[in-house]
């Protein structure tokens, strides 16, 4: 008669340490749900703080890590400067903008270039094909000239300044990896945008820099006013773009 109710007590505490983990895991699962619809640093770094070692610590630590690396980004691209990406690379190496990082840096590496040290896909300076496009151009308005004395009937025909119209391109990209990765982006880029870059040229331009080769992804032959709507148009997709004056590419 003693043994029974020490058994009957023993199974009542087994069964209020079931009740107190099944309300405990309740209480977390709970927890969890609450961070996740809340989905920011603050909720998560709550439940890993009151849960160091719970079921969903991990996800949550891991959550952490992704929103302050969109935070940091967030504040690099507001700051757009080479600082600032540099200081987003340094402390993200490995990140998932970090390759979108190194075009931004490329890109302001780019514009401040001279020009004569730009060079196209064929490898030749832009500089040396300048006079020739200079006189192509003057030779123009002769042309034209000429047409409009042997037909006084005739509206003149009107010309755009070469500088003007399709001596523009956009920079879309910088790879370091080959050509292969550029013509791969770009193809992306039209898959991705049909309507965009409908008729559209591209070329790969080869540069130098500190740490070897980078292949430049650029579309080619636009007009200022082209160029400038495309850049528009990927920036407000967040796409990485500059556009490049005639002269540098």
């Amino acid at each position: 008669m003693t043994k029974r109710p020490k058994m009957s007590s023993f199974a009542a505490v087994l069964a209020c340490a079931a009740l107190a983990l099944a309300a405990g895991c309740s209480r977390q699962q709970s927890d969890w749900e609450k961070a996740r619809t809340a989905n920011n640093i603050e909720s998560y770094e709550q439940f890993v703080k009151k849960y160091p070692t719970g079921e969903f610590t991990s996800q949550a630590q891991a959550r952490v890590k992704e929103l302050e690396e969109e935070r940091d980004w967030q504040k690099s691209r507001d700051a757009d400067t080479p600082d600032a990406y540099q200081a987003f690379l340094k402390q993200y190496p490995e990140g998932k903008w970090t390759e979108e990082a190194r075009i931004r840096i490329e890109n302001f590496s780019l514009a401040a270039a001279p020009v004569g040290a730009a060079s196209g896909p064929d490898g030749a300076s832009a500089a040396a094909a300048a006079p020739a496009e200079t006189a192509e151009s003057a030779a123009k308005p002769a042309a034209a000239a000429n047409t409009v004395q042997k037909s006084p009937k005739a509206a003149p025909e009107k010309h755009e300044p070469a500088s003007a119209h399709g001596k523009y391109a956009v920079q879309l990209a910088a790879y370091k990896s080959g050509k292969a990765a550029a013509e791969h982006g770009w193809s992306s880029l039209q898959k991705n945008n049909p309507k965009l870059f409908k008729g559209v040229s591209h070329r790969v331009s080869v540069g130098k820099s500190a740490k070897g080769s980078v292949y430049r992804l650029q579309a080619t032959g636009l007009s200022k006013s082209q160029a400038e709507s495309i850049c528009k148009k990927l920036k407000a997709k967040s796409q990485s773009c500059m556009i490049v004056p005639p002269g540098k590419g």
